[in-house]
């Protein structure tokens, strides 16, 4: 298992980072993250992600986070039938690890369905079968800071073709990936970038 990875980040990517490890940096691992981790990384600098090995008969996929909170929840969901990596890294990039716990222990269907590729019933059967694992964890913010139930701040682009393709990659349709992303091409100035961009159409589209 792969807990964790630290390196110089070799190429920045939508919604993955390549970092170098090893000595000299002999082994560059693609690494799937959430948007908003890429959007955080920087070309050649260094980065320590934790991390969760998925694997698979024909494939190994590591999945990074950079809040350990981020990687305990994602594979925490998974325990749900139905929700693979990919819908975990989605629910990731729509909703805080608080965020998703609250909505969960509070039985709050509406908020999870946000999240492309969860209808309702795959919401309640989320909250069937997490919120006993999840309630002491909402329990622990609810004096705190605790979130609002939407997505994380976030902001748009204008390179319109790589962030609909992101967005279609993480379960909308091309349809609802265009419509989010014209409706805040006009808050991001003439050349926005693409990660910003796609923040902000994660954010419209979770509304």
């Amino acid at each position: 298992m792969i807990a964790s990875v630290t390196g110089q980040v070799s190429r920045v990517g939508l919604d993955h980072l390549v970092v170098e490890v090893g000595a000299g940096g002999g082994v560059g691992l693609l690494v799937h993250t959430t948007p908003g981790t890429a959007a955080g990384a920087r070309h050649g600098a260094q980065i320590t992600l934790h991390t969760s090995l998925v694997v698979r008969e024909d494939s190994l996929t590591l999945y990074g986070f950079a809040e350990h909170d981020e990687q305990a929840t994602f594979d925490l969901v998974q325990t749900v039938s139905g929700v693979g990596p990919r819908l975990a890294l989605a629910m990731l990039a729509v909703l805080t690890p608080a965020q998703l716990h609250q909505a969960i222990a509070a039985e709050h269907v509406v908020t999870l369905t946000k999240v492309p590729g969860i209808g309702r019933k795959g919401a309640e059967r989320i909250v069937l079968e997490l919120r006993d694992k999840v309630g002491a964890l909402a329990a622990l913010r609810a004096d705190g800071d605790t979130p609002a139930l939407v997505p994380e701040p976030t902001r748009t682009a204008a390179w319109q073709a790589p962030v609909i393709e992101a967005l279609v990659g993480l379960g909308w349709t091309a349809k609802q990936a265009q419509v989010g992303v014209e409706k805040v091409a006009g808050d991001l100035g003439d050349e926005p970038e693409v990660a910003a961009a796609l923040r902000a159409a994660l954010r419209e589209l979770g509304r």
